[in-house]
């Protein structure tokens, strides 16, 4: 009895160590191989020996890499190479992972595993590196190139021109829009385009305002005896005046309207062409002694815009520094200029 015993246990020895000796083999020979279902960056690498799996991996996922990233701006483009970026791909050490992970638990359940024909299902990250200071360098590049400030519209009428200067409008790369783009493709093996966007800047002036701030201008040249106004920053109509004689000139330079009145009253100058004692005394409008005919608009100490009925007067220098225009052309200049308006007088 005993003797049989022993004969049965050692039966099962012989059968154990076969079986063992079995599973060893069979785990020994897939040494070196990747598990079913292993996958690096979504690449397959089940069943292949760590060499075809770096050799697969080299060539679906670094070779896409290489590609340069093209950063797009309607007919602008801005491009980093590879090179540039410094891009590295850990394929070694990807695939000792997925290896590693192949490996893990003891030779029972991997033969297991194996026999059964079951999958790991299990995606690992390749490591991809960069250089970080080289996208911000391509960021500073593009912005450099598309920034720029909006330009408000303005007028300068102090050398005696309507030119009025057109706004533009800016723009502002949106860098850290961009930078996280930028990496974010320079890690992706997809279309390696990256838009750039950038946000438009208005002017504060635009060239419509400009031309609300100055709805009427006037330019008198004096040589010419000639009144433009300007509506809209455009000519609109040219009156023929009279001007300061000799000795008593209308003064040159930029003034605006100060004033405005309808038959305004004259207060007589202290000037040497008025009797003494007519000095300071104030003529009424609307009667034939006042010379400030319908209308008024004053310029500059006592000089001014009006109306005359000394019509032979108009383009000549007759006067004693006023502007002088007909009654009818003074009406109807007087509505459309506001006081505050500027007239050049060259």
């Amino acid at each position: 009895m005993r003797t049989r015993l022993l004969v049965l246990i050692g039966v099962l020895v012989v059968l154990l160590l076969g079986g063992t000796g079995a599973v060893y083999a069979y785990d020994h020979s897939h040494k070196g191989e990747i598990a079913e279902g292993e996958r690096v960056n979504g690449i397959d690498v089940g069943g292949m020996t760590t060499a075809e799996a770096r050799a697969r991996l080299r060539a679906k996922l670094l070779a896409p890499l290489d590609r340069p990233v093209k950063a797009r701006y309607k007919d602008h483009t801005y491009t980093l190479t590879r090179r540039a970026a410094s891009i590295g791909v850990d394929i070694d050490g990807s695939v000792e992972r997925a290896e590693a992970a192949s490996r893990e638990g003891s030779m029972f359940t991997r033969t297991w595993r194996g026999v059964r024909g079951e999958s790991l299902d299990q995606d690992l990250d390749a490591r991809i590196t960069f250089s970080r200071p080289a996208v911000r360098k391509l960021v500073r590049r593009v912005r450099d190139s598309l920034n720029k400030e909006p330009v408000d519209a303005s007028l300068d009428l102090a050398e005696g021109r309507v030119d009025p200067k057109p706004s533009s409008k800016g723009l502002a790369v949106r860098a850290r829009r961009l930078q996280r783009d930028l990496e974010r493709e320079l890690l992706d093996a997809g279309t390696r385009r990256v838009r750039v966007r950038a946000d438009v800047l208005e002017p504060k002036v635009a060239t419509a305002d400009l031309a609300k701030k100055y709805p009427a201008i006037l330019m008198l040249n004096r040589s010419a005896f000639q009144l433009t106004l300007y509506k809209n920053l455009k000519p609109a109509k040219t009156y023929s005046v009279a001007i300061g004689q000799v000795g008593l000139e209308t003064p040159a330079g930029l003034y605006h309207i100060q004033n405005k009145a309808v038959n305004p009253a004259w207060t007589m100058p202290n000037s040497d062409w008025v009797a003494p004692a007519d000095r300071g005394r104030v003529v009424p409008g609307g009667i034939p002694e006042n010379p400030l005919k319908a209308r008024w608009m004053g310029i500059f100490d006592g000089a001014g815009i009006h109306g005359t009925d000394a019509t032979g007067s108009i383009g000549t220098a007759a006067s004693h520094g006023c502007i002088r225009m007909l009654i009818p052309d003074v009406i109807e200049l007087y509505d459309q200029v506001p006081v505050g308006a500027p007239i050049y007088i060259a």
